[in-house]
């Protein structure tokens, strides 16, 4: 822990860039990329250890967001890291003599009831952060913020569609990173989206009754 807190007071204090030629990258953004890559492929693998990993990495993606002016994206990296926890603590649980929470899927009346949900979090968020001066990029903080949202609470839950949530909301993220010349955060979340691909067909074989850990 000592660690982690020393990492991110240089970070967020020195703004040390890192030179990789055709573009740089501040300590504080490596580190979000880093922890944020692994612990999307833990949730793949249904490894629990993704949250304390997530964790690390919207503390520093909060740090960012804020800086860069994306307020809601940087205010909902704070629900992340309270359902990391909350995601910890119920991956764990033991219900019913199983080993450990199996995945399960919403039934028609939850989709509908999520989907309800984003829908009135991105107006919300949306009319808030058109109040607010310079942020020109309010939809679209406002809209991928709904999604992450609602995709942190499923997959806490572990409801398998939180994956093409993170898919829609990344693929907007990348747009916005580019154009922000946030090139590293940009190619996480092309990655990030290459990832949730690849979980939620994994999580697919696997609710038919399988888990790995």
């Amino acid at each position: 822990m000592q660690t982690i807190v020393l990492i991110y007071l240089c970070a967020v204090n020195q703004d040390f860039l890192v030179d990789f030629g055709f573009f740089q990258a501040s300590l504080a953004e490596l580190v979000a990329v880093i922890t944020g890559l692994i612990s999307v492929w833990l949730v793949k693998k249904e490894n629990v250890w993704a949250f304390p990993v997530g964790g690390v990495s919207v503390i520093f993606s909060a740090y960012i967001y804020f800086k860069g002016g994306v307020y809601a994206n940087a205010g909902i990296n704070i629900f992340y890291f309270l359902m990391n926890i909350y995601g910890w603590y119920y991956w764990l649980r033991k219900i019913g003599g199983e080993k450990h929470i199996m995945i399960t899927s919403c039934n028609l009346k939850e989709m509908l009831l999520y989907a309800a949900l984003i829908v009135i979090l991105f107006f919300g968020l949306w009319y808030v952060l058109r109040k607010m001066q310079n942020n020109e990029y309010a939809f679209y903080d406002a809209f991928t913020s709904s999604l992450y949202a609602v995709a942190m609470w499923l997959m806490a839950r572990k409801k398998i569609q939180h994956w093409p949530l993170w898919i829609i909301g990344d693929v907007v993220m990348i747009v916005l990173c580019f154009f922000l010349k946030w090139y590293f955060l940009g190619f996480q979340y092309l990655v990030y989206t290459v990832i949730a691909s690849m979980g939620w067909m994994e999580w697919r074989y696997k609710i038919t009754g399988t888990k790995t850990y």
